[in-house]
C-alpha cells in the first residue's frame, strides 16, 4: 500500500516550511508498507540547535495551518533530534552529527521515495 495522496500533501508542506528555515538533506520516504500506521517519514537536517529548533517549529506552524493535528512531539528541549508525529506523517529533525550517527536512511533504504518539489529560491535582482 502506497501512501496516500493527503500524506504526499503534508511532505509538501512539512518540506517546504523545513526548507523555509534553512533545512538541508530533505529525504522523504514511503514507509507504509513496513508501518501499518504511518504513511511517510520527512528526514531533515539542521545545521545547529538553534537551527533544529526553527525548522521543527516551522514545520509544525504550518501543518497546524493546514488543518492537521499533531499527536507527539519529542526532543524538543535538547533540539538535536526532534520527532514530530502528525500520523500519517513523522517528521524528524535532525542536528548533523545525529543524523549520521542514527542513519535512519540506511535503517529505510528499501522504502521508496517520496519527491519533493521545493519551491524556487527568489532571484535577487
Amino acid at each position: 500500500m502506497a501512501a496516500s495522496a493527503q500524506s504526499h500533501d503534508m511532505v509538501a508542506i512539512a518540506a517546504a516550511a523545513a526548507d523555509a528555515k534553512g533545512g538541508e538533506d530533505l529525504i522523504a520516504l514511503d514507509v507504509s508498507a513496513p508501518l501499518p500506521l504511518v504513511d511517510a517519514f520527512l528526514l531533515v537536517t539542521g545545521r545547529s540547535e538553534r537551527n533544529v529548533a526553527a525548522i521543527s517549529d516551522e514545520v509544525e506552524d504550518r501543518l497546524l495551518e493546514a488543518g492537521h493535528k499533531r499527536l507527539r512531539r519529542e526532543g524538543r528541549e535538547e533540539s538535536r533530534w526532534v520527532l514530530l508525529d502528525f500520523g500519517d506523517l513523522v517528521v524528524h529533525v535532525f542536528h548533523e552529527q545525529e543524523r549520521h550517527f542514527y542513519g535512519l536512511e540506511r535503517l529505510w533504504k528499501d522504502c521508496p521515495t517520496i519527491p519533493i518539489e521545493l519551491p524556487a529560491p527568489a532571484s535577487a535582482e
